[in-house]
């Protein structure tokens, strides 16, 4: 349900902000005294004055939200509606009835300001990869435009403008993790795989040769289903929920007609939050939403 009430004035927005920021107690954002004390109002924010530093702030000061010209209640709304129904920032402008190029920086404002997600496997552990068009949307160009790269079928690199990007299952924590990198090589693998809570780690991947010295190391169990030989399950062998998951990861990319190479990591990591707040109410999944970017 969309929380109409926590939205439908800048007044409730305030409102809403100012219970989550300090539920844990009031302090000032510069020198964290919590000596402080309420001193009057700043529109529909309560302002207040720090007794050691002697200098002022409201709720907004020292956040994502400060000195932005758009009302908290439309930035709120455009941070639901983006993560809760994947609404592209061309509708968001005209649902909010802001400028494209305002509502972009805000929504990759938000989307930088989200924490990397901390890779711990517990095992076993799915990992695949996937390309993705990802260029130079935005950006001058010294050439004349190119063919987009998923026009070419086979493996991609992010010189090529087909960046890839791996999906990890930990099926023991249940924890899902979407990572874009240079290059889909073992260095790469051993590093996504390296933080782990086992000396031995079981590995469930296809069989792409980038996973193949995981064969040697002892640190690794791997078990490889070959889709080349048509092997796609073998008990608990298999790849289908990282592939899943890469599904999703496309289809939140699509509205987006393309995004930059330079920018696909921002584009994806709200996919996490995303997952987060995807069964819960509108109320509790608008208040995680303010807590991550906090």
């Amino acid at each position: 349900m969309f929380p109409f009430e926590l939205l439908h004035s800048e007044a409730s927005a305030a409102n809403l902000l100012e219970q989550v920021r300090w539920r844990e107690g009031l302090q000032c954002p510069r020198c964290q005294s919590e000596s402080v004390i309420k001193h009057g109002s700043y529109r529909a924010y309560q302002r207040y004055l720090c007794k050691d530093c002697d200098r002022t702030f409201n709720d907004k000061t020292g956040t994502i939200f400060a000195h932005a010209k758009i009302g908290l209640d439309k930035l709120l709304f455009a941070y639901y509606s983006f993560l809760r129904f994947n609404t592209s920032i061309r509708q968001l402008d005209a649902e909010i009835d802001v400028s494209y190029r305002s509502i972009r920086r805000r929504v990759e404002q938000f989307a930088r300001t989200l924490d990397a997600p901390e890779i711990s496997l517990v095992g076993p552990v799915e990992i695949d990869e996937f390309y993705v068009s990802a260029g130079k949307k935005g950006r001058e160009r010294d050439r004349e435009s190119r063919s987009r790269g998923l026009s070419k079928r086979g493996r991609g690199t992010y010189e090529g403008d087909k960046p890839p990007v791996f999906t990890l299952v930990d099926r023991g924590s249940d924890q899902r993790y979407v990572v874009p990198a240079k290059s889909a090589d073992e260095a790469t693998v051993r590093l996504l795989l390296d933080n782990r809570e086992t000396e031995s780690l079981t590995v469930y991947t296809d069989g792409f040769r980038a996973y193949d010295p995981l064969d040697e190391d002892e640190t690794f169990q791997r078990e490889p289903v070959i889709h080349g030989d048509g092997e796609y399950v073998d008990g608990d062998a298999h790849v289908n929920t990282c592939e899943s998951h890469a599904s999703l990861a496309r289809r939140w990319l699509s509205p987006h007609r393309g995004v930059s190479k330079d920018k696909l990591t921002a584009y994806l990591r709200p996919l996490q939050l995303r997952r987060r707040i995807l069964r819960k109410p509108g109320r509790e999944a608008l208040t995680e939403i303010v807590q991550a970017v906090l």
